[in-house]
Formats: C-alpha cells, sequence, structure tokens
C-alpha cells in the first residue's frame, strides 16, 4: 500500500485541491446539503483518498476472492462461474395456485423456488382453526398436511431444484413435511438443496412471530441443524436473517451486528450439544436486506465476510474453509416501496438488486413493484425477475470479482461498518452475556435491547422524512396528485373454504391411531430432550397436522409474551 510519504504527500495534496479548486466553488454555488449521509445516517464525505484507508493491509483485510478472509467473495469466479439464484418470493391462496406460480416461474427463468406462508400456517395453527378466520392464503400458500405439500411441488423434481421456505416458528414441520415427500417420491434425502429460514431469534427481535419461549425456540433450531447436517447435508437448514430487522427500522450496522450475534449464538448451542463446528457451520446460511445506500449496502456485505471469517476462526476454531464463508441470500428492501407512484419501485429494486450483485451474494429476491399495495401479481414479477436477469445478462456488473474492491470510499465504509458492527457484536457476547453469545442474545431479548435499539433507529429515519432531510421520491417530493394503480392481485374468500374442505377429507381419511401414536413419540421426544425432526418426520406421514404437531410444543414449553421496559 502507501508508505508515510506516500500518505502525506496525499493529504498535502487534497489540501491544496480544497484551497485552490475546491473552495472557490463552495463559495459560489455551494451543495445541494449542508451533511450528506446514507439511508442509515452514516455521515458520508465528499471525496475519498488512500488517506482514508491507511491502515488498510491487503492480504489481512481484503485477499483474494476465494481466500481469507473472504472480503471479495466466497469463491474464486464469482458470477464467471456461475451466476447467483434468482429465487422470486411465491406463495397465495392454495398449494395449487401456487405449484402454478411457481411453474411460471419456472419457466421464465427462475434458477430456485422461494416459498411464502399465509400466517395461519407461520403460525402453526391448521386452516379450520377459529383463530386463522379470514386469513387462509391471504399472504402466502396454506399448508396443513403433507397433502397440500404434495400438491405444492406437483410436478417439480425435487432433486433439480433448489427451494427455500421463508417460515420460523412451525419450520420443524414444514422441513419434515418436504423431507417426508423426498421420502415418498423416492429422492434421496441427501439431493435436497434449499434453505429454511427457521431463524428464531430474529422472530423475538424484529418479526415477532413465535409460538413457544425463546429457549425452547433455540432448541427446535438446533434440532433441526443436527438433523440436517446428517440427513440433508446439500440443505440449509437456518438462514439467519437481517432482513427483518432491517425491515422493522434499523440501519445497516446493526442488521449486520445483530444477525450475526444471532448466527454465532447458533454456533455456539451447537457447540454446546457436540456438534463438530467444521460439520455444521458449512450448512448455515443468512439472509440480508439490500436498501438504497448501494456503496453502504456493499461495504456491508464486505464487511459481513470479513467478521465472520476471523469470529468463527478465532472464537469457534473451524478449521475447514466452508466453515468460515459466510453465503447469503439478499431481498431487496420492502420498506422502501411506496405505494405512491408504484413504478418508481422499479427503479429502487434495481438499484438495490445491482447493490447485492455487487456486494457478491448467493441469491437474490427481487421485490415487485405493486408489494406495497398487494401481493405481487404475475406482471410485476415477471418485471421483477427481468431485473435480476438485465443485470446478470446486460450490466456487465457480474463480469468482474468484486468491482468495487479497492475503491477508496467502499473500502472506508467496509472499515468503519466492520468497527461499528463488532462494538455491537462484543456488547451483546461480554456485557450481556457474560463472555456468551447465546446468553447475550437470549438476555438481549429478554430485557428488550435488540428491540429498543432498532425502536429508536426507525424514529430517527421517520423524523428525517418528515422533516425532509431523506428524500422519498413521490412521497415527500414530486408527488402527484394523480395516479393509475396497477392491476393488483386478488386471493378470492373461496381458497378458506376450499382449503378447510381439504383438510376436513384428510381427517376423515388417515388413520386416527397412527396419528395419536405419532403425537405421543413428538411429545416424548420434547420431554426427553431428544432431537424431535425423526418423530415430526413419522408424525407428518400419517397426516397429522401442522396445527397439531405444533400443539405438542406449545402444551410442553408454555406461550411466551414479550416484555420490553425501559432501558
Amino acid at each position: 500500500m502507501y508508505d508515510e510519504a506516500d500518505l502525506a504527500a496525499i493529504r498535502e495534496a487534497k489540501a491544496d485541491w480544497e484551497a485552490e479548486t475546491l473552495d472557490p466553488v463552495l463559495d459560489a454555488y455551494g451543495e445541494r446539503a449542508e451533511r450528506f449521509a446514507t439511508v442509515s445516517n452514516r455521515a458520508v464525505d465528499r471525496l475519498y483518498t488512500p488517506a482514508d484507508v491507511a491502515d488498510l493491509d491487503y492480504e489481512r483485510d481484503l485477499g483474494f476472492p476465494g481466500e481469507e478472509p473472504y472480503t471479495r467473495g466466497v469463491y474464486p469466479t464469482m458470477y464467471r462461474g456461475r451466476q447467483w439464484t434468482m429465487r422470486q418470493f411465491a406463495g397465495f391462496g392454495t398449494a395449487r395456485e401456487t405449484n402454478e406460480r411457481f411453474q411460471y416461474l419456472i419457466d421464465e427463468g427462475q434458477t430456485g423456488l422461494s416459498t411464502a406462508f399465509d400466517m395461519p400456517t407461520l403460525m402453526g395453527i391448521d386452516s379450520d382453526d377459529r383463530m386463522a378466520e379470514g386469513e387462509v392464503g391471504k399472504e402466502g400458500v396454506a399448508v396443513d398436511t403433507l397433502r397440500d405439500v404434495e400438491i405444492l411441488f406437483d410436478g417439480i423434481d425435487l432433486a433439480e431444484i433448489s427451494t427455500s421456505f421463508t417460515i420460523n416458528p412451525s419450520a420443524p414441520v414444514i422441513y419434515a413435511m418436504y423431507v417426508a415427500l423426498a421420502d415418498r417420491r423416492g429422492v434421496d434425502r441427501t439431493e435436497l438443496r434449499g434453505t429454511l429460514q427457521n431463524d428464531m431469534f430474529k422472530e423475538f427481535i424484529a418479526q415477532k412471530e413465535w409460538v413457544v419461549p425463546p429457549e425452547p425456540s433455540l432448541g427446535l433450531v438446533t434440532d433441526v441443524i443436527e438433523f440436517a447436517t446428517e440427513e440433508t447435508p446439500s440443505f440449509k437448514p437456518v438462514s439467519v436473517s437481517g432482513y427483518h430487522i432491517r425491515e422493522a427500522g434499523s440501519t445497516a450496522t446493526q442488521e449486520l451486528a445483530f444477525t450475526l450475534a444471532d448466527g454465532f449464538a447458533y454456533v455456539e448451542d451447537c457447540l454446546d450439544r457436540g456438534l463438530d463446528v467444521d460439520t455444521f457451520a458449512p450448512q448455515l446460511s443468512f439472509f440480508f436486506n439490500s436498501h438504497n445506500s448501494i456503496f453502504e449496502e456493499v461495504a456491508k456485505f464486505r464487511a459481513a465476510r470479513r467478521i465472520y471469517a476471523r469470529v468463527m476462526d478465532e472464537w469457534y476454531d473451524a478449521s475447514e474453509p466452508a466453515a468460515k464463508q459466510l453465503k447469503f441470500h439478499t431481498q431487496t428492501a420492502g420498506q422502501s416501496l411506496t405505494a405512491q407512484q408504484p413504478l418508481n419501485n422499479v427503479v429502487r429494486v434495481t438499484i438495490q438488486a445491482l447493490a447485492g450483485v455487487l456486494g457478491g451474494t448467493q441469491s437474490l429476491h427481487t421485490n415487485s413493484f405493486d408489494e406495497a399495495l398487494a401481493l405481487p401479481s404475475e406482471k410485476a414479477v415477471r418485471v421483477a425477475l427481468r431485473t435480476q436477469q438485465i443485470i446478470g445478462e446486460e450490466s456487465g456488473a457480474a463480469d468482474i470479482v468484486d468491482p468495487l474492491g479497492g475503491s477508496f470510499a467502499v473500502e472506508a465504509l467496509t472499515d468503519e461498518i466492520e468497527a461499528d458492527a463488532m462494538a455491537y457484536i462484543e456488547h451483546v457476547r461480554d456485557e450481556l452475556g457474560d463472555g456468551s453469545m447465546r446468553a447475550g442474545v437470549l438476555a438481549g431479548i429478554e430485557d428488550g435491547y435488540f428491540q429498543r435499539e432498532i425502536q429508536d433507529a426507525a424514529y430517527e429515519y421517520q423524523e428525517r422524512v418528515e422533516d425532509g432531510e431523506e428524500t422519498v421520491v413521490g412521497v415527500n417530493a414530486y408527488a402527484v396528485e394523480e395516479e393509475t394503480e396497477p392491476d393488483l392481485l386478488q386471493v378470492e374468500d373461496r381458497v378458506q373454504e376450499q382449503q378447510r374442505e381439504r383438510l376436513a377429507t384428510v381427517r376423515d381419511e388417515r388413520d386416527d391411531e397412527a396419528v395419536d401414536a405419532a403425537l405421543e413419540r413428538v411429545r416424548e421426544a420434547a420431554v426427553g430432550g431428544e432431537n424431535v425432526m425423526p418423530a415430526i418426520v413419522e408424525a407428518v406421514k400419517v397426516e397429522a397436522t401442522m396445527g397439531e404437531i405444533m400443539g405438542v410444543f406449545e402444551d410442553e414449553y408454555g406461550n411466551y409474551r414479550e416484555t420490553i421496559g425501559a432501558a
């Protein structure tokens, strides 16, 4: 890099430039604002030079793609070898309707499936439960039994397609149904590829969907990781999710720090169970948001890989490269979408998707322009997918590995975000957890630490929007009186009736004695501290329902009510 004499010369040259070239322009014209900042309110400088990255050590901090610390990417060829997985989120109505959307997306060139579930399924209740009234199939597909999963993947080769499941409290049951479906079709479990979100910590921190308290929820997450490591080694059993933390209002740094803290807590729980870090860690995956400040987002992704590699090495003694490589899915920022002038969202999504690609994501979902108004229409989904395809095939962004690496601005931002995120991570481990990340995350959830940090950031952002300091095009600037709303997807009320009829048929036709015995086996495993996954797989095979299986855990572990007091 640069020696001290070089840096001194650069600083002197910059001072001369400011006095001779910049100041006269500032005096005459000024700048658009007194302060420039990212969407996270991180101040950015006018100009970056080598002096801003004076402490950067190339081999230690950057290295080469496919080598530690993986700042520049986890694969040596990145997208020159194979493009990211284009994985559009899909799910609404019945399993048959969602299957048709899956088939449409595959025909349009999508390379992986991503499944959205309705609220009853997410919360582990059946479609005929009184609490499911009016919600069946409304924000995702309804799944009650293995028969629904059979329909959902009708005509889809489980050995060929990679499938993501965005589900958390009831993730063990959905995963068991997918495994059971593979068994029924004669697909070897080792051939299954995909990702289960299964991140309960972020539910307590941000998304607020849970069934049982934090500690038993953690046990279920680890059960899935342990089972998957042995049975489905090509399937990711958890996707540690910062996406929803960011959607709740966090800054980019908080998103990164809290996500990695959650991930390290899962690592510690697996180690406490006696699992080998070099065996299970390669199956962990992550899920990040990509917002509008393109350079901050790229820096966040690069910092994430660097932090993860070093912590997995230094704190958890990982030795296999795959155990230190942070691999992640990216979704564009739903929070940034506006109902006003919805076509503007196409531009936002393009910028955010480009940030994900420049930052080295492994898979990507691009939001549809109409999602601030309803579930995405077929037309909007196609535009969202085409956005990825144009970036991949036409922009050239996929042709250079880490194309922003070496940018003074991006490297400086990467260093800043890394330092700030590590300060959060070490606070959780050392101050909240007394040296244990697992204990720190649980304590942070119980006393509301994470929630307060996010709420404060969300409040500050909204203040900036309302004061006009943060511009949202079409909302607090460039608004128009008349707009034409796009055609929106409507989920018909008949879906609930159809789903309940199918569930009633299953209940009539199944062997109730076999179901009762299977549910009792799930209960015994839960009470006895065994891994519950083998029992859940057998229960779904005899057509025990989602609600019946999750009801066992609720009976044994109890409920949870959040309490957030003052700091």
